[in-house]
C-alpha cells in the first residue's frame, strides 16, 4: 500500500474565541505520523497561550512551522516584552518546542523549500493619491481602526520594521534555488484584499513590495491568513491559499464547505513515502 505524508497548512486559529480550541483539537489532526503542519499566525494575544497551543500541535505533527500574525504582537505598556523583544520572546519560546520560526533554516518538504516569513505592513496598500497619515485618517473617519493601533504602533515603528523584514527575507529568498512554499500571516498580493467589506483593512494587511514575490521566487502556493476570507486563488500561475479558521460567526459559515471539500486543514503539499 502506497503511502503519503502531507504538510498541511490553517492560520487564525484565535484559540481564545469560544470554541475554538475545541475545533482545534478535533480537526487540527495529521492523517500520517509524519505530516507537517503550517499555523500562518494569530494563534491567540498571550504568549504563554500562543507556546502552549503550538507545543500540542508540535506533539501530534512531525514537523510544525509558525509565522507570526499581528494578534501575537499585541502588547500594553504593562509587559515586559513589547515591539521587537514581544517577537523575539515568541522565537525563542518556539525553539524551546522544536517549532520552526522566521529565524530558522528553511526546511524542505518534497522538492519545495518551504520558507516561513515575516513581512508586516507598511500602510502602502493605500489610494496613491493620499498619505500615509491621510489614508489612516480617512479609515478612522469611517469607523475603521485596527487594533494594531493601540497595541502595537505605540510600542514599534511598524513599516520600518517592515522594511527590516523584507531586506533580511529577500536576502535569505536570494539564495534558494528550486521550487518555494511562500508562508506569512499577511498576503504577498494586493489582488487577495478585492473581496474586502471595508477596503480600509488594506492599509494593515501587506506591502506592495512583496507583489513580485511569488513568481520572482519560484513559489508553487502562498499560504496566508489574515482577512478571515478563506480562498484558494491562482494568480500568475501560482495558488494563493487563505487558510484562516477565524471567529465563530465565520467560520459557522465558512468551515462546513471546506471540511466537505477536504480544504481545511489545507493540503499544501502531497509527497508519497519510499
Amino acid at each position: 500500500m502506497i503511502q503519503h505524508r502531507t504538510l498541511w497548512a490553517v492560520s487564525d486559529l484565535h484559540v481564545a474565541a469560544p470554541g475554538n480550541r475545541d475545533i482545534v483539537d478535533e480537526l487540527v489532526q495529521p492523517a500520517h505520523p509524519r505530516d507537517w503542519l503550517i499555523v500562518a499566525g494569530d494563534v491567540a494575544e498571550r504568549v504563554s497561550t500562543v507556546l502552549k497551543n503550538l507545543a500540542i500541535l508540535a506533539k501530534r505533527f512531525e514537523q510544525v512551522i509558525w509565522v507570526p500574525g499581528n494578534h501575537e504582537l499585541f502588547c500594553s505598556s504593562q509587559d515586559l516584552h513589547r515591539g521587537r523583544d514581544r517577537y523575539r520572546e515568541l522565537v525563542r519560546g518556539c525553539r524551546e518546542i522544536d517549532v520552526l520560526t522566521p529565524e530558522d533554516r528553511y526546511p524542505v518538504f518534497g522538492d519545495h523549500t518551504v520558507v516561513p516569513m515575516f513581512t508586516l505592513y507598511d500602510h502602502s496598500w493605500r489610494d496613491p493619491s493620499l498619505t500615509v497619515s491621510e489614508a489612516l485618517s480617512a479609515a478612522e473617519g469611517n469607523g475603521v481602526m485596527f487594533t494594531d493601533q493601540v497595541a502595537i504602533a505605540p510600542y514599534v515603528d511598524v513599516p520600518g520594521w517592515c522594511r527590516d523584514r523584507l531586506a533580511y527575507t529577500v536576502r535569505r529568498l536570494s539564495r534558494i534555488s528550486g521550487p518555494t512554499v511562500l508562508v506569512n500571516h499577511w498576503p504577498l498580493v494586493r489582488e487577495m484584499t478585492d473581496n474586502l467589506d471595508l477596503p480600509e483593512i488594506a492599509l494593515w494587511s501587506g506591502t506592495q513590495d512583496t507583489q513580485d514575490w511569488p513568481v520572482r521566487f519560484r513559489a508553487s502556493t502562498v499560504v496566508y491568513g489574515h482577512l478571515h476570507i478563506p480562498v484558494v486563488r491562482d494568480i500568475d500561475g501560482v495558488t494563493h491559499a487563505e487558510v484562516s479558521l477565524g471567529y465563530p460567526r465565520e467560520h459557522e459559515r465558512s468551515l462546513p464547505p471546506r471540511r466537505t471539500r477536504h480544504l481545511w486543514p489545507f493540503p499544501v503539499l502531497t509527497e508519497v513515502l519510499p
